[in-house]
């Protein structure tokens, strides 16, 4: 038996099919996953997130420990501003991609569930001497998303700070229903959302009341998908220990500048590596899903490995993402994917695949 979040037995009575998930018990769909990707993409939808680790920082050494354990300059934030960044191995490997929150009192971090050990423990070996606290809130707290062109109708007047004031990755310290609550406007659909944090015991009746605004319920299932149409990587696909923040198409959340931190002199030589294999798009032809590890081909040699696949809903292609030879990393490059033994034609295409209109 797998972690369960305070929404666990909401789901086992509404029929959700649940699956493990990073040492959690987790819903992977309520109806079918294109009704609930549409959903998103169309509506409201609504996840259950609590299984990522939301860990809070606080004493006078803070902004220094954030400095050295993740990629991004936490010190050009602003109050209230949230930021993606990475955590790299000394070697300039990922070891996880993080969100940082920065807050009038402190920085906030959010990790992904399967990682939520490894990096307190990667937090605690780097903090040193420094005079910082950090807390696991990741049990005592609960966290919902809110994703999709109707989210900001939905949630408007649900907290005392009004959350469709924020503007894109900024968030709020607010109270639902006269208890702590903090929602930013963040997400990882690739549509206009929010994500609420509210205290374990007050997670159904957020759940509840975000339902009966017209919101649907949806699972990972659909999470994978719009996730994916929006090229948004995914730890132990697209980013792993192996892989570095270049290769991934993530430089931008790389600022060497910043002073020192973990990895960087690995990043600054890995920076200059022209032979690393790199993230591309790949549309292809019909509808076979080509499955993490099948290898693209280009004239009878293997050139890359495909991470992730799915049949996207909103585009109606097959899309797939892919570590390829930086030889094929060009748009409009062909190739071929091997689709248990039989190989089918594809290419190479811009990222991200779907984009939303502003």
């Amino acid at each position: 038996m797998g972690q369960r979040t305070c929404l666990y037995d909401w789901h086992v009575a509404h029929d959700a099919r649940m699956v493990d998930f990073g040492g959690w018990d987790m819903p992977v769909q309520y109806s079918t996953i294109i009704e609930e990707h549409t959903a998103v993409r169309t509506g409201c939808g609504l996840f259950d997130v609590s299984h990522m680790g939301r860990l809070s920082f606080g004493g006078p050494d803070t902004l220094a420990l954030i400095q050295r354990i993740q990629t991004n300059n936490a010190a050009t934030m602003k109050d209230m501003q949230a930021r993606y960044g990475l955590v790299c191995n000394d070697q300039g490997g990922i070891r996880d991609d993080v969100l940082v929150y920065r807050w009038p009192y402190g920085f906030a971090m959010v990790v992904n569930a399967s990682n939520r050990e490894k990096i307190v423990g990667w937090i605690k070996e780097t903090k040193g001497t420094l005079n910082v606290e950090m807390q696991d809130q990741t049990l005592t707290t609960c966290m919902i998303a809110v994703q999709g062109p109707k989210s900001a109708e939905l949630v408007r007047g649900l907290t005392e700070a009004d959350p469709t004031k924020l503007a894109y990755y900024y968030a709020a310290p607010t109270r639902y229903a006269g208890n702590n609550c903090a929602v930013s406007r963040t997400g990882y659909t690739g549509e206009d959302g929010f994500e609420f944090m509210v205290g374990a015991r007050f997670g159904v009746q957020l759940w509840d009341e975000l339902l009966k605004r017209g919101a649907k319920p949806c699972g990972l299932g659909a999470r994978d998908t719009l996730r994916l149409e929006a090229a948004m990587p995914l730890y132990g696909h697209e980013l792993s220990e192996d892989i570095d923040p270049y290769q991934a198409g993530l430089g931008w959340a790389v600022k060497l500048d910043k002073g020192d931190f973990r990895g960087k002199e690995a990043l600054m030589r890995r920076q200059k590596d022209a032979t690393a294999r790199r993230r591309v798009g790949l549309e292809l032809e019909g509808k076979r899903i080509a499955r993490e590890g099948a290898k693209v081909r280009s004239c009878g040699q293997d050139v890359g490995t495909v991470t992730s696949g799915t049949f996207a809903p909103t585009l109606h292609k097959t899309i797939a993402m892919a570590y390829v030879e930086p030889s094929m990393a060009q748009p409009g490059t062909q190739c071929q994917v091997d689709i248990r033994g039989s190989e089918v034609t594809a290419k190479v295409v811009p990222l991200p695949f779907y984009k939303r209109s502003k």
